[in-house]
């Protein structure tokens, strides 16, 4: 492969983006049209709201809790054979469910496998653009992202059209055909070498790792040398821990548990709003609908906002548009509960799509933002992980508490004040940062003063301990002169 000292911004970059694009229609589109399924699996299988939510919860928690074994594929293998492998197996598992007799049948074909086969796609494919993208990041991730929009706005009434016309075992057949489609997107994968991944042992060793005492006498010695090889096996240790160490920064640490709330708030609605909208008298067409204006207006969100986000007077605050994108989602979700007809459905479908599709074009930019690109695949392979409890425990609890109550409020009203306490999270940690760098800036400022510096002959007096260069250099000058003299 020809070495690149930096992403390319453009050529095969857009091929990639195509490819990822594809990715995202194949895995969250389909995860998220699983939702159309619900009513179809409640009925033939006769069981409640929160036993047959663990579908969706374990596809959900399959593909987020395996996207670092995703990452590790396209890290040490190819992203090529990962994206393949991925659609083989969702293929596989959705053909399989096409079959099942049970609900547990389901969780395993439907919700295991799928799910792996999900998560081996998904996170490499969102790595590769942020590999081919620096300048235009937000963009490509923008046009990325919407295909899971876009695949949401098409495969609504078209999954829903299949179930009537081949009932649900028929429909899910049609989509393992249709998911293997991820085999051509990992075709499309074409790997790059930045100079930034590709730092060799010997690199390490000069940079960052060995003392700089031994620097002379390792290069003199053979690289066959016992010396050599024990240097070098202590130096893929310490590269292994360096895939990893942005875990121990703060900036990731406050990110984590910002996604964590909202990932709980975010999952629930893509599987009740079509049972919560056929609870308040809409007809199955219409709320297919709901989630094709969801899913068309998500598009728009993801392109504008990366598109906003790429612009000079933004690209410093894209930290603050994620969370502002995940507030407004947090409020659309406590509104939730009083829309009780199709007309008023339509508007919160307007503008949960909106910010929905805003804040998830931006979760791998702030990624990328907080560990820089040579650690984005890792990285995204844990936010993807940490994505996976409350995927998997959020549906269920909504579904234990309609049950129980037998309304949707306080689901919905669980899930708004969840991701509205992950942007205020996100929020104060990032003013605390400010101002704890303003203070230190100010410290600096006042410590690091230059002082007026007077002579009085061949003697010099300042006020502080601290010289600048220009002092030294003056008062060595004039030492010089006098003791010539």
């Amino acid at each position: 492969l020809a070495q690149h000292a930096g992403p390319p911004d453009g050529g095969w970059g857009w091929m990639i983006v195509a490819g990822c694009f594809l990715v995202t229609i194949c895995t969250r589109a389909v995860t998220r049209c699983i939702s159309i399924f619900f009513v179809e699996f409640q009925t033939y299988f006769g069981q409640d709201y929160a036993r047959t939510a663990w579908i969706h919860s374990i596809v959900d928690c399959a593909t987020m809790l395996c996207a670092p074994l995703g990452s590790l594929i396209s890290n040490h293998v190819s992203c090529q054979v990962g994206i393949m492998l991925g659609g083989l197996l969702a293929s596989t598992g959705l053909i399989l469910s096409s079959f099942a007799t049970s609900l547990e049948h389901l969780y395993l074909s439907l919700g295991v496998l799928t799910g792996l086969g999900f998560a081996l796609c998904y996170s490499p494919a969102i790595a590769m653009v942020g590999k081919y993208f620096n300048k235009k990041k937000a963009l490509a991730y923008g046009i990325a992202m919407s295909g899971s929009g876009i695949g949401t706005f098409i495969l609504a009434p078209v999954v829903q059209l299949l179930i009537e016309q081949f009932s649900w075992r028929g429909a899910l057949l049609i989509l393992g055909g249709f998911v293997l489609n991820l085999c051509v997107c990992g075709a499309l994968m074409r790997p790059i070498a930045l100079k930034e991944d590709h730092k060799t042992a010997p690199e390490f060793l000069e940079q960052d790792y060995v003392p700089k005492a031994q620097k002379r006498d390792l290069k003199r010695m053979s690289i066959y040398s016992p010396l050599i090889k024990a240097w070098s096996h202590e130096c893929l240790c310490y590269c292994s821990w360096k895939e990893y160490d942005f875990l121990l920064m703060p900036g990731f640490m406050v990110l984590a548990a910002s996604v964590l709330f909202m990932a709980y708030g975010c999952s629930p609605l893509f599987v009740y709003l079509v049972p919560y909208a056929l609870s308040v008298g809409v007809s199955h067409h219409q709320a297919a609908f709901l989630m094709s204006i969801l899913g068309v207006i998500d598009i728009i969100g993801n392109i504008t906002f990366g598109w906003l986000t790429d612009r000079r007077c933004l690209k410093k605050h894209r930290h603050f548009c994620y969370l502002f994108a995940v507030g407004m989602d947090g409020l659309c979700c406590l509104f939730l509960p009083v829309l009780q007809n199709f007309p008023l459905l339509v508007p919160f479908s307007f503008t949960f799509g909106y910010f929905d599709g805003a804040y998830v074009t931006l979760i791998p930019v702030v990624t990328a933002d907080v560990v820089g690109t040579s650690s984005l695949s890792s990285a995204l392979g844990v936010v993807c992980f940490l994505h996976a409890i409350p995927y998997l425990v959020s549906p269920p609890v909504a579904g234990w508490l309609v049950d129980t109550t037998g309304s949707y409020a306080a689901s919905f009203l669980l899930c708004g004040f969840s991701m509205i306490f992950s942007s205020m999270l996100l929020c104060f940690a990032r003013i605390a940062k400010k101002i704890k760098s303003t203070h230190l800036r100010s410290l600096t400022n006042d410590t690091g003063t230059k002082r007026h510096i007077w002579t009085n002959g061949a003697i010099a007096y300042s006020v502080t301990a601290e010289l600048d260069r220009k002092d030294v250099e003056f008062l060595a000058a004039d030492t010089n002169s006098y003791s010539n003299r």
